[in-house]
């Protein structure tokens, strides 16, 4: 088990969930990210709670809604370079900011974000 793995028993549902709603609220102050999303943001906002709830330990109702995540196919119907990586990256590090985690648990956390947002650049 990956140490990430073990964040949801340190925080808990709410707070994966307050993380999301804060980093959509990011989201919605970028406009190149912001452009990335339907009009409405509540659908996917709700899609990346569940999956990182998952992530982080919690309940696979991600998988039990939508299958694997398969995030970089998932993510391939847009062009993904270094300014997208920074900017979705940015977005999520502000948000983590917002919360009051453990220095240990934020740590873990970003780890796992700079990993992913690495891996899902496509061009």
């Amino acid at each position: 088990m990956h140490d990430f793995q073990t964040i949801y028993s340190a925080i808990g549902e709410e707070k994966i969930r307050k993380l999301t709603a804060h980093f959509y609220q990011e989201v919605a102050l970028h406009p190149d990210l912001r452009a990335l999303y339907p009009e409405e943001l509540a659908p996917a906002e709700e899609r990346l709670f569940l999956f990182l709830l998952q992530v982080f330990g919690g309940p696979q109702t991600y998988n039990e809604k939508r299958g694997h995540p398969m995030l970089r196919r998932r993510h391939f119907n847009w062009e993904i370079g270094g300014e997208m990586r920074d900017a979705w990256l940015n977005a999520m590090m502000k948000a983590v900011d917002k919360m009051d985690f453990d220095q240990t648990v934020k740590d873990q956390m970003l780890g796992y974000f700079v990993k992913v947002a690495n891996h899902m650049m496509n061009k």
